[in-house]
């Protein structure tokens, strides 16, 4: 134990109490020696390489190529998308994917390369293949993207096999190195405090409770994902190794003109404790790149349009008469709010799909009375169950035989908030429907939507690692297995279960489901949130680098806890937060049961004003966030994007992390430090609108621009089209004037309400004749909405 983890375990022990840090003990001790006695030690282990290429057999879209000592198989989708699979694995089963394999692209060939290898040629992408395995995929033109060199295994040796490789159980380690351009930068691995742009080093590729609270130097948290963006001059793709065992992936960039006048390229290392050797990569704009993701592993969720609105949540309201007094709070203030989400202590001493009667002696009452005024309820699902006789959830799932079972076929016990538990095991069709069964008894309550917790999964533990036994038993789809392969998409199990029961018992609506922890193609059943990141001004920068960084792992809907979870923040920072919150997502306020309230009225008459203006602008652009999250779902686009999003040659724009995209309109820059007022902002080419003032600027560039303390700055790009909400409450067009010649557009795309309505949308244009802005449909139709043009007046600076 590191003084990191010791540091951990005295503050888990002190959070959950001395009787909860004894079971915690025990609970180490069973998993220690579970493991022990199941999973076999490391012994003798041969190393491989493939050796030399011996020969191809052609199949649609691309072939398998034989090597000395294994085997790859290249396909091209027809989307563009190349599958990889060494040891001739092929892309499913796979949890990430969405439905079935996508088609292969009838047209792309394979054929022997001038160098002895072999290629695959196809209309969007190039991939050759050398003769003793290094893959490398170009562009059309044949630019270079990515480099894969041979890859390296650990078998463990139990004696020899036909081919001459060592027969192990299935589980060789790996390890596989790739080269990009000098220039490259690396984005994405799920959700990092780091960031959002990868610096070197190393990141864990293992779901992690990161026990209380978290900063920029944790690492892994809850959330990863082997999924990288590399953006370079040469193009933009995207890689994803479709393993789910714990790795390790470690980035160093590269350095142009490094050694006697020579580019030194970036490096990714990817190490695998197990599992296949199977990658896809996706190559184009950042824009289509996230297309081809979100084709292969499924269109996200569409949150229903309530939850696009303000959020409030807090460990420990104590009862309803508080979430009474609170909802009242904002409402004598004139202050929006669309939901309240209740945590644990809502609970009947912790034990999930329970209500605590004497707090909330009638809590569908509640619901009704709430949301006759709009709000909404929202309650927290954790996975763990109390292993207690008598408690219907444990009777209903041991007769189900729906728990997680140890290698001797015992119920894998742990500890969590309501004492020790066992674990649904969500990889088993048959428990998700179980499970999915149960969020009856959540609507029954009254509630709206529910957001997952402690699902990495979470075992408390005084020492080792917090979550199940590496050899609990899982079910994987009826393939069988242990929790070293279950463990990274538990969360996206137990969302797909909540996300289909929800759909089963309520079939006209859509969920609204976010979650702490989860893997690839999370995306499709719901978004998440950050955790619990700390409160500071290091946890407001890295809020914004998990919802950039989630956002390119194609999870476009996620927020953190506006204030951090862990403390108190000052009126500035809380503040601050809010602000950022506004144009994120997910908006939602939350804390731990100590770490006071978050209330804006709680921190005086300033913070209040400055909130509510806030409040007020991200209730008028609804409609914005709305069309954008119909975007999402249709393309792959997420709501917040990194500045360099249209401009990803622009290299000055691939380091800038304190400022993002809200959409293609909108720029924000919020204020990340105390004390600031005035800040720069990196702008991309085109011109740009002071929002607040009305002042342009001209980009590329960087420029100075005021951020006091009512307002964090926010831009329009000239020319767009955006939908707000118009004073009578009904959407109108607000319109930033064009460059003369230059022209705008911008799209919209009305929510016809909470169900699944096929969306309809709606393309304008604008441009300039003198000095009038002309803003037309693109179909020719009537425009339909008012239109309000902001920004004719005056000239440029910058």
């Amino acid at each position: 134990m590191d003084g990191r983890d010791l540091v951990r375990s005295v503050r888990m022990i002190k959070a959950i109490g001395p009787a909860q840090g004894l079971r915690s003990v025990r609970a180490a001790r069973r998993a220690r020696r579970a493991d022990a006695l199941a999973l076999p030690r490391r012994g003798p282990e041969r190393a491989r390489v493939p050796g030399a290429a011996r020969g191809a057999e052609p199949q649609p879209g691309g072939g398998v190529i034989h090597f000395a000592r294994s085997s790859l198989r290249v396909r091209v989708a027809s989307g563009g998308a190349v599958f990889c699979g060494w040891e001739g694995v092929g892309p499913e089963p796979s949890y990430a994917l969405a439905g079935a394999c996508p088609d292969v692209d009838a047209r792309a060939v394979l054929e022997p390369d001038t160098e002895g290898g072999w290629r695959v040629v196809s209309e969007r992408v190039l991939v050759v293949v050398s003769r003793h395995g290094a893959v490398e995929v170009r562009t059309p033109g044949g630019a270079v993207l990515r480099r894969e060199l041979p890859p390296r295994w650990w078998d463990r040796v139990t004696g020899e096999g036909t081919d001459g490789r060592a027969e192990g159980d299935g589980a060789s380690r790996w390890v596989q190195r790739a080269e990009v351009a000098a220039d490259a930068r690396f984005f994405g691995l799920g959700g990092r405090a780091h960031g959002p742009r990868l610096r070197e080093g190393v990141y864990r590729l293992w779901n992690t409770d990161p026990g209380g609270a978290f900063g920029p130097g944790d690492d892994p948290l809850s959330l990863t994902m082997p999924v990288q963006l590399v953006v370079a001059d040469a193009g933009t793709h995207l890689v994803f190794h479709d393993n789910s065992w714990d790795g390790r992936v470690s980035l160093r960039e590269g350095a142009e003109g490094a050694g006697s006048g020579h580019d030194r390229p970036g490096t990714c290392e990817l190490r695998m404790d197990g599992g296949p050797l199977r990658y896809w990569v996706l190559v184009g704009t950042p824009a289509r790149v996230l297309q081809g993701w979100t084709a292969l592993t499924g269109a996200p969720a569409l949150p229903p349009r309530w939850a696009l609105g303000y959020q409030h949540a807090r460990w420990g309201f104590g009862g309803q008469e508080e979430v009474r007094r609170v909802v009242a709070g904002y409402r004598e203030r004139g202050l929006p709010l669309s939901a309240v989400h209740l945590d644990i202590d809502h609970f009947d001493r912790h034990r999930v799909f329970t209500v605590d009667r004497q707090r909330y002696p009638d809590l569908p009452g509640l619901a009704r009375e709430l949301r006759a005024d709009g709000v909404r309820l929202v309650s927290i699902v954790d996975p763990a169950v109390k292993a207690e006789p008598g408690d219907a959830v444990y009777e209903s799932g041991a007769a189900a035989d729906a728990f997680v079972r140890d290698a001797r076929g015992r119920e894998v016990r742990g500890v969590v908030w309501p004492g020790e538990s066992v674990y649904p095991d969500f990889t088993d069709a048959r428990v998700r429907k179980w499970w999915g069964a149960l969020y009856g008894e959540r609507l029954a309550q009254g509630f709206a939507g529910v957001w997952h917790d402690m699902n990495e999964p979470v075992s408390f533990a005084a020492f080792g690692e917090r979550t199940l036994p590496r050899s609990a038993r899982h079910a994987l789809e009826g393939r069988g297995g242990d929790h070293r392969e279950a463990h990274n998409v538990y969360g996206l199990a137990m969302a797909r279960a909540g996300f289909e029961g929800l759909c089963e018992l309520r079939p006209a609506e859509r969920p609204f489901l976010f979650s702490r922890s989860g893997w690839a193609g999370m995306q499709r059943y719901g978004g998440s949130w950050s955790g619990d990141v700390a409160t500071g001004w290091a946890g407001l920068r890295a809020s914004l680098s998990l919802v950039l960084g989630l956002g390119l792992c194609g999870v476009p809907y996620s927020g953190p806890d506006i204030g951090g979870f862990s403390g108190v923040p000052s009126p500035e920072l809380y503040l601050r937060w809010f602000q950022l919150g506004a144009f994120l997502p997910l908006f939602r306020t939350h804390s731990a049961i100590g770490a006071g309230r978050r209330e804006p009225w709680e921190y005086g008459e300033e913070v209040l004003e400055h909130a509510r203006t806030a409040l007020r602008e991200r209730q008028r652009l609804l409609p914005y966030f709305g069309t954008l999250g119909q975007l999402a779902r249709l393309t792959g686009a997420p709501y917040v994007r990194p500045v360099w999003w249209s401009a990803p040659r622009d290299r000055a724009l691939r380091d800038c992390e304190d400022a993002f995209l809200l959409g293609d309109a909108l720029l924000v820059a919020p204020a990340l430090a105390a004390g600031v007022t005035r800040r720069p902002v990196r702008l991309p080419r085109g011109r740009w609108y002071d929002t607040a003032t009305g002042r342009a600027y001209d980009g590329p560039g960087q420029v100075w621009v005021e951020a006091p303390l009512s307002r964090i700055p926010v831009l329009a790009r000239a020319g767009a089209v955006l939908p707000v909400t118009g004073a009578d409450g009904g959407t109108e067009l607000e319109v930033w004037a064009p460059v003369a010649g230059r022209g705008g557009s911008g799209l919209v795309v009305p929510d016809a309400g909470d169900g699944w309505q096929r969306p309809t949308v709606e393309r304008f244009t604008s441009r300039r004749e003198d000095d009038r802005v002309v803003v037309e449909r693109r179909d020719g139709g009537a425009v339909g909405y008012p239109v309000r043009v902001r920004g004719v007046e005056g000239g440029a600076e910058g």
